[in-house]
């Protein structure tokens, strides 16, 4: 008897020592990719804008304008943002001399009419330079400049589904129509290799170039998406060409957790990644886990294990034209300012505002 039960023990115990040993290997990971505490309050320093310098942007009466992504070109800088008429989403175009005072030139990705995009045509930027202190110009691959965009086939705000596709032009600050992939979507949630966080809808993408393919890529996309009736998290994609994409990881790579008891998902999305001397830093707005919508930020060393800032809030409601939301960041450093263009809901409708790292409107109420 006594001899029946030592040998039953000791594979518990080996399981146990071995289960012991694999979570302590764990923590040791997870400690050894996390970001120290001081180096995530350098970050917040470097990149923190709590200069309101208000509404640059606006869309018709009837229209709700978003997500803003700013480039620079031939010594101008060009706004691609997003309108929504009460129907679906289109993307176009706006330009600036000081990326204060912005004119809104037209639409660069209509709706296609027909087909898996035929409603929705939501777009940001791919391939800026992410360096923080870079040019802030677009770069091309084959000769071209390239957007991906948010499709779908049903009108309304967000109708799932939706998709990923992507399209190009030979001139980035032209007024006419990117062309669309023939191969799109390359993103879908009903995709055989779709993850379970994003087998509803698939929302705002950012493809940026990674010299280094650090995770085994040139081409990397970072994008928000939602299983049914869910949070809203992002993951990544890979690509060597940026035509196909394979998914990296079997999950999502930053989420945030709804609080205990709240019944809707939160979201986590729209987010921008550049590249700080060492470090990756994730522009990303939050939404619901606290109260209203909000930007903030996340840091990696390796694109995969991000530590969540914590502290204050880059932009949160204050104002009456952003009292509602204060979200979906896209953030420049130019001549030692920081620009922080976001979208603001509020007592203005949908619009799109600016903060700054330095207190312009002062500046601009000082001048003679």
């Amino acid at each position: 008897m006594s001899t029946t039960l030592n040998n039953r023990r000791v594979p518990r115990l080996l399981f146990a020592a071995v289960s012991c040993f694999a979570s302590l290997a764990a923590l040791v990971a997870a400690d050894e990719t996390a970001i120290d505490s001081p180096t995530m309050q350098r970050v917040f320093d470097e990149v923190k804008t709590p200069f309101k310098y208000g509404i640059v942007l606006r869309g018709s009466a009837s229209e709700k304008i978003d997500c803003p992504n700013v480039f620079r070109r031939d010594g101008r800088w060009f706004m691609v943002f997003i309108a929504f008429d009460g129907r679906g989403y289109e993307t176009r175009l706006a330009t600036s001399d000081d990326l204060r005072h912005w004119r809104a030139l037209g639409t660069i990705l209509p709706r296609a009419g027909t087909g898996w995009d035929a409603e929705q045509a939501a777009a940001g930027l791919a391939l800026i330079d992410p360096r923080w202190d870079g040019t802030w110009e677009l770069q091309p691959h084959a000769g071209r400049y390239w957007l991906s965009y948010l499709g779908g086939a049903k009108t309304g705000y967000e109708t799932p589904p939706l998709s990923i596709g992507l399209a190009s032009t030979t001139d980035p600050i032209a007024v006419r129509a990117w062309e669309r992939l023939p191969a799109n979507p390359v993103l879908g949630p009903g995709d055989a290799d779709a993850r379970p966080f994003e087998r509803d809808t698939l929302f705002k993408s950012h493809i940026f170039r990674d010299p280094a393919q650090t995770l085994g890529a040139p081409f990397v996309m970072f994008y928000n998406a939602r299983a049914p009736k869910d949070s809203e998290r992002i993951g990544i994609a890979l690509s060597h060409d940026l035509k196909t994409w394979r998914r990296h990881g079997a999950a999502h790579v930053l989420e945030n957790e709804r609080p205990p008891g709240y019944k809707r998902g939160v979201i986590s999305g729209d987010p921008q990644i550049v590249r700080l001397g060492d470090l990756w830093v994730m522009f990303y707005f939050g939404a619901f886990w606290k109260p209203g919508a909000f930007d903030t930020f996340a840091v990696s060393r390796d694109l995969v294990h991000w530590t969540r800032w914590t502290g204050p809030d880059l932009i949160a409601p204050s104002e009456p034209w952003d009292r509602e939301y204060a979200h979906k960041p896209w953030l420049v450093r130019h001549e030692g300012v920081v620009y922080h263009f976001y979208c603001a809901v509020g007592a203005e409708g949908r619009v799109i505002a600016l903060a700054t790292s330095r207190d312009l409107r002062r500046a601009r109420t000082a001048a003679p």
